[in-house]
């Protein structure tokens, strides 16, 4: 039986790099810890949060976004601050924040239709 120690890594699938850099750094605010590849051909960055990675890669055959697949949760610190910042930055919604018992959420898209969800624990949850 397989005994898994961790998440290593989420990777979403992008069709411009450049363009998904951009918003990944510029409006996420999300610093690369490593690139690899050149544009044209396979490119991949990868992004360190906390004890995790989120990735983005590029040009593999067959692999393409959707906005129906799976999303990872970014907590964020300031939600209210989070949800300004992303508006006034025209990010598309595609949920707009709402509570639960345990947090605030809401989904957004990178350009690519990328689904990504803007997280924050209310206090006494983790």
């Amino acid at each position: 039986m397989l005994k898994v120690t961790e998440i290593a890594f989420s990777c979403y699938p992008v069709t411009d790099m450049a363009r998904a850099r951009k918003f990944y750094e510029g409006v996420l605010g999300l610093k690369p810890t490593m690139t690899v590849g050149e544009p044209g051909g396979m490119q991949w960055t990868e992004y360190d949060i906390a004890n995790g990675t989120l990735s983005i890669g590029a040009g593999a055959p067959d692999w393409h976004p959707r906005s129906d697949g799976c999303s990872v949760g970014l907590e964020v610190e300031d939600f209210d601050q989070a949800i300004a910042h992303l508006k006034s930055s025209g990010v598309k919604f595609k949920m707009e924040p709402f509570p639960t018992p345990v947090c605030h959420m809401a989904m957004i898209c990178d350009p690519d239709g990328n689904t990504i969800c803007i997280h924050k624990r209310k206090t006494g949850h983790h």
